[in-house]
């Protein structure tokens, strides 16, 4: 179906797109059809804000590993991901770097089982969409397990060893620990597995009962020892010895099992055709046995038995956790049922295996954890990702204690870019245009009212009944009409000099003190970064060194004066306008002159002026000399602060200077590119708290970005001053021979 098939519009229309620079194989039609209709215009801010999917982890061993998805890969580009708590708080947090060409790259966390429990989701820092955002629930926790065994460890013979078959089959998706179980119950456990012990004491028995009762899994495993030895802790009755199947003496064969019934909780396995059970522990007969029964075997007998008690439940698998009685666990099906057993633990079993969950909070649009609208419908609680649409959002169902977690990156797997346009679509970034100064215009129109309302007074009450000139009399409309002409002309005859003025007085302050200056770019959020990183370093450098200067101004190479300032910071935006060739021409007299421009592409780009499409053009025209990464021991790395790398917001980008300095302009580079986004380190508010945080982060980083910034200001007011004094002792040396 033709993309936008049935829009119309009466005469011409003048369309706004607004994009995220995301689209499909229908934009460009779309686009073609919004056309025909008039002028279209596409607002876009990928170039700037990146789209970006975060699918859903797989846990591999002690770790979660999850792929970042990206729309454009036409250009490097490093993101952050962090893994967050149900409160929010930053558990850990793991950079992301693609190159040229790559689509996708995997990132992995290794974190302690505690607080990889405690984690509630994944987030792409600075991706507000639920598309960047994996909510966690159970299925990704890494659940302890402790492992008891009434049998020597085997560690000479671990193939015989029970506790050897159940690490393997636990160990890939749990935390496994090993001991008594009065020592396991003293750390958080979910689960406790006790394989082939006999009767316990009365005091561990009522310990391992009440953990039980606050939402704890007790698996057993039957053997000789719990044949012989049946205690409480068991969910049937059991009859005394032992029950064998095959053998010698015996005219029945090792026994299969059951289909596992729908209410079970391994309901839905394969049981594969040779597993089978040679030896087994029977129940004694009851009422309610068969509703304890997960699991049986072909001729009917329990193989796995429960009771719930309290919030847990105790299990007992009526076989032995080694081949000594089943070869059950040497198959694959073992590790299944286990790891459906775990999920038993803190009261998962409610909404995991039947029934309906009701959405708990849902994910806006925004990425945001919200109350669930009123059209927000419960799902299954079987239900997979295919239920995901208006009626079932992407969030958490279930209860606080039990949550589902249902995400729209478990379907959505790729995103595309918007793509070429048609001929003539104009296309650019938000916020281009800059701001617009009004208050001159509403004063005036202020002013021009207040007189209207004057004279309307004046001449309700008659005393503008008329005036005489030249000894006529005229209306007193012609008196108005001359009296509201020279008060709207007035703020116009008075705005070029208050311009001069003002010009005038901006030189007078620039000349009297020294001054950091950045260029406007016209976007407001970047131009009051700039301004708020130059007025902290100014701080900075007021208590820390011999510099007196006095603030940061925001200039435009176009119309301003650039030569009273020693430094320009510039940060690159993917909308600012190109250059004229008066604007060219100014810079590059500025650069002859002794001046130092710092092109900041704010993108931790490690790549010079190829490396940014936007710094590309901007540098069009310009005399940029050769370019080369800043040495180790460069006069930058210390001229105030010894330093080996330069990092601001980000880390990690290089720093590019020019390859060969010579001695005009005391040595000092007229260009220097980067892209690690300092001004947005350096920003502070007026109580001195940091506007932004830095990446990977850490007081350390910030203060290192502010050295940078110290350094560079005394680089391009000293040049190679502190390059020459470096040789002093050499020179002394020599002078003394």
């Amino acid at each position: 179906m033709e993309a936008g098939r049935g829009l119309a519009a009466r005469g011409s229309a003048h369309t706004v797109w607004l994009s995220d620079g995301i689209g499909d194989r229908t934009a460009r039609g779309l686009a073609e059809t919004l056309q025909r209709m008039g002028s279209l215009e596409i607002l876009d801010d990928s170039a700037e804000k990146p789209p970006h999917l975060l699918l859903p982890p797989s846990s591999e061993g002690a770790g979660l590993t999850a792929r970042v998805v990206r729309a454009d890969a036409s250009r490097p580009e490093s993101v952050t991901v962090r893994l967050s708590g149900a409160d929010g708080r930053l558990l850990t947090r793991q950079p992301v770097a693609f190159d040229a060409g790559q689509l996708s790259r995997e990132v992995r966390f290794e974190v302690p089982a505690e607080l990889r429990n405690d984690a509630a989701s994944l987030r792409v820092e600075n991706d507000t969409t639920a598309g960047a955002t994996v909510l966690l629930d159970e299925r990704w926790r890494r659940r302890p397990v402790g492992l008891a065994s009434g049998r020597a460890n085997g560690e000479n013979q671990p193939l015989l060893s029970d506790l050897h078959y159940l690490e393997r089959a636990l160990a890939p998706y749990n935390e496994v620990r090993r001991g008594e179980p009065d020592e396991l119950l003293k750390r958080d456990l979910a689960v406790l597995v006790l394989s082939d012990i006999g009767a316990l004491t009365g005091q561990e028995a009522q310990t391992i009962e009440d953990w039980v009762r606050k939402g704890g899994v007790l698996l057993r495993f039957a053997g000789p020892r719990l044949a012989q030895n049946p205690d409480r802790l068991v969910p049937v009755r059991l009859r005394l010895g032992d029950r064998a199947l095959g053998g010698a003496l015996s005219w029945s064969e090792p026994a299969k099992l059951q289909p596992f019934d729908g209410r079970s909780p391994f309901a839905g396995l394969h049981i594969p055709d040779d597993v089978a059970v040679s030896r087994q522990v029977l129940a004694e007969p009851a009422l309610d046995l068969a509703d304890r029964t997960w699991a049986r075997l072909q001729d009917g007998t329990p193989l796995v038995t429960s009771e719930k008690r309290g919030d847990g439940y105790i299990v007992l698998v009526h076989t032995t956790a080694s081949p000594e009685w089943s070869n059950l666990p040497m198959s694959g099906l073992f590790v299944d049922m286990l790891r459906r057993l775990v999920t038993l633990s803190g009261g998962v079993a409610g909404g995991a295996h039947g029934g309906t969950l009701e959405p708990l909070e849902v994910l806006d649009g925004f990425g945001r954890l919200v109350p669930p609208p009123a059209a927000a419908f419960p799902i299954a609680g079987d239900a997979g990702a295919d239920v995901l649409g208006p009626r079932h959002p992407p969030g958490f169902y279930g209860t606080e204690e039990a949550r589902r977690a249902l995400n729209l990156t478990a379907t959505l797997t790729r995103i595309e870019p918007l793509g070429a346009m048609p001929g003539g679509v104009a296309r650019g970034p938000y916020g281009t245009r800059g701001e617009v100064a009004l208050k001159p215009a509403l004063l005036g129109i202020a002013l021009s009212l207040a007189m209207i309302d004057l004279l309307i007074a004046l001449m309700l009450r008659g005393l503008l009944g008329g005036l005489r000139f030249g000894g006529k009399r005229r209306r007193a409309g012609a008196t108005a009409a001359v009296l509201l002409t020279l008060g709207a002309a007035l703020p116009m005859a008075a705005a070029p000099w208050q311009s001069a003025r003002a010009d005038d007085a901006q030189s007078t302050k620039v000349t009297a003190e020294t001054y950091l200056a950045y260029v406007r770019t016209g976007n407001g959020t970047v131009d009051d970064t700039s301004r708020a990183g130059l007025e902290s370093l100014v701080d900075v450098l007021t208590r820390r060194t011999a510099v007196e200067a006095a603030g940061a101004v925001g200039v435009d190479p176009e119309t301003d004066e650039l030569a009273f300032y020693p430094l320009l910071y510039w940060p690159v935006s993917g909308g600012q306008r190109a250059l004229s060739d008066h604007a060219r021409a100014r810079l590059n007299e500025y650069m002859r002159n002794g001046g130092t421009i710092l092109f900041d592409t704010r993108d931790q780009s490690a790549g010079a002026v190829g490396g940014n499409q936007a710094l590309q053009g901007m540098v069009q025209g310009l005399d940029i000399p050769p370019l080369a990464l800043v040495p180790p021991d460069h006069v930058l790395t210390k001229s105030f602060y010894l330093l080996n790398d330069f990092p601001g917001r980000y880390n990690g980008g290089n720093l590019w200077i020019e390859a060969r300095e010579g001695r005009a302009n005391d040595g000092v580079s007229p260009v220097l590119i980067g892209g690690n986004d300092w001004a947005a380190a350096w920003a502070a508010n007026r109580n001195g708290q940091p506007l932004y945080a830095v990446v990977p982060g850490g007081g350390r980083q910030r203060e290192m970005a502010y050295r940078f910034g110290v350094n560079l200001v005394m680089y391009a007011l000293t040049g190679n001053y502190k390059a020459d004094q470096v040789h002093v002792p050499a020179i002394l040396e020599r002078l003394g021979q």
